[in-house]
């Protein structure tokens, strides 16, 4: 299983995805609306909008969902949001990578220092990881959008970058301020995306035995059920063996 697939796979190979699906229906709510408050109300007029409204739609949020997102920017009712990253090392040093909107800063850090220490971490500097991360712009296609070499080439003349294909499907990788025009180009060629969004992609991949991937699925996991974490990125690698009896 290639490292990019791998924590989303094992989630909804747990059935986490539904048991999860008003958090995330709420935190792409709130994306949304920061997303309108900083720029234009409508998606085509803003990318970033645009992106968070198709992501949405990808995991089947409601059209009135998204609607009220968008009006609570536009009525001006919306809570002010920051946009914090938090850096720091998982079990067996692997590094993570946490991204989130909050109103309170104080208690999105004092909640994510603990998390990550009661569950084996350590919170570092900013910036103490993500030089071992590159930031992507990533476009996932299903396996029956078309054969590796097909959507190879159309992700070529959209202007990405790279293309990891396996029988779960395309990953498709772009320059960070590519994403949208890319994500336009290979549209009119594949068809609607299952996922566009900006990521950051691992440099290298720590490989894990079972006991440490159980610690640092544990980390990530409690790190996602904060309300004020949006993601959250981690360099691991696991064998198929390993990602079967997680």
């Amino acid at each position: 299983m290639a490292g990019h697939s791998k924590w989303a796979n094992i989630q909804h190979r747990k059935g986490r995805q539904d048991a999860a699906r008003a958090k995330v229906f709420s935190k792409l709510s709130k994306e949304i609306t920061v997303a309108a408050k900083m720029g234009d109300p409508d998606p085509d007029k803003n990318p970033r909008l645009r992106l968070a409204v198709k992501e949405a739609k990808a995991v089947s949020v409601p059209k009135d969902v998204i609607q009220r997102a968008i009006q609570k920017a536009v009525g001006g009712d919306a809570e002010n949001y920051d946009e914090i990253r938090y850096e720091g090392y998982g079990p067996n040093g692997v590094a993570v990578i946490v991204e989130a909107m909050t109103d309170n800063r104080n208690r999105t850090a004092s909640n994510v220092r603990s998390t990550f220490t009661k569950n084996g971490g350590n919170l570092g500097e900013t910036g103490s990881v993500s030089f071992m991360f590159d930031r992507k712009g990533e476009i996932m296609y299903p396996a029956s959008a078309g054969s590796a070499d097909d959507v190879m080439m159309a992700a070529i003349e959209a202007g990405a970058e790279d293309v990891e294909s396996d029988d779960d499907g395309h990953w498709i990788y772009c320059a960070d301020t590519d994403l949208n025009e890319v994500a336009t180009a290979l549209e009119a060629q594949l068809g609607e995306s299952e996922t566009t969004k900006l990521i950051w992609k691992p440099q290298t991949r720590t490989e894990l035995d079972l006991e440490n991937a159980q610690k640092l699925m544990k980390l990530i996991e409690a790190l996602e059920d904060d309300d004020d974490v949006q993601s959250v990125t981690a360099n691991f690698d696991i064998s198929e063996e390993v990602a079967a009896a997680l």
